[in-house]
């Protein structure tokens, strides 16, 4: 079976739909499955006050909020429905996080039919029970969780309604960018064993070799972040690949 991959562009675009657009472009151009966003409202993420985490300081604007940071980030429901039919055009499957409720049916009303669910989610109840609800297949990221709890937010998503083979789950490390000696792409393996389902790896390292060797252990799905260039200023660039490297990994990937 072909491995699918998600190119994550994120927040990447930096507000800007002319980024987005280019963001769309390299991922069709390299070969990429999907090409994926962030869904949210900063109001339903952060409060007012919230600060920022440590690199994102260091890569962005480090007197903002943790909010403010988030508004510029937002896409609205006219600029997802762009960039869906700019997708269409180039022949590349569009794709979003969403990270409430209210993200979360803004994309199934865009008729969006793939739901990923982020790390930072994987203890919502009322969330998971929302998107277990509408019936699609789901990815779940695991950055930062116990097994228990993986193993929990799949049984309240099944309880939900959800068929547990429409269900993978992906291994994740939650550091931007991820030392390769902490990506322990073994944990992936016991997560399948664990938790009888279908498995994959976000990947936050800075290279291409752990979600090559992810592939040739099994991954079913690679999600990988990338940008035009890491020299941009924004939370996510430093820990994503450059349009060159998107395209070796791709190419690596289908090799193998």
């Amino acid at each position: 079976m072909k491995v699918t991959i998600i190119a994550e562009a994120g927040v990447n675009h930096n507000g800007s739909m002319k980024l987005a657009k280019q963001l769309i472009e390299i991922a069709a151009d390299s070969g990429a499955d999907y090409v994926k966003f962030q869904t949210f409202k900063a109001e339903n993420l952060a409060t007012k006050t919230a600060k920022k985490a440590t690199y994102q300081k260091n890569l962005t604007d480090s007197t903002e909020s943790q909010f403010e940071m988030l508004k510029k980030l937002e896409l609205t429901y006219d600029q997802h429905k762009e960039l869906i039919d700019w997708c269409t055009k180039l022949d590349i499957s569009f794709l979003s996080t969403a990270f409430d409720i209210e993200s979360a049916d803004l994309l199934r009303d865009l008729g969006i039919q793939l739901f990923k669910i982020p790390s930072g989610e994987i203890t919502n109840l009322p969330y998971l029970r929302h998107i277990g609800s509408l019936g699609h297949p789901v990815i779940l990221s695991t950055g930062m969780s116990t097994i228990s709890e993986i193993n929990a937010a799949i049984d309240v998503l099944n309880q939900s309604g959800l068929d547990r083979k429409k269900i993978t789950v992906l291994h994740c490390n939650t550091q931007y960018p991820t030392p390769f000696e902490d990506a322990n792409i073994n944990a992936m393996l016991t997560i399948r064993d664990e938790s009888k389902v279908k498995i994959g790896y976000s990947d936050h390292t800075t290279g291409i070799e752990a979600p090559i060797a992810a592939v040739a252990l099994g991954a079913k799905i690679i999600e990988k972040h990338f940008t035009l260039s890491r020299d941009l200023e924004g939370p996510d660039h430093q820990a994503s690949l450059e349009p060159y490297e998107l395209k070796q990994m791709i190419g690596c990937i289908r090799n193998i």
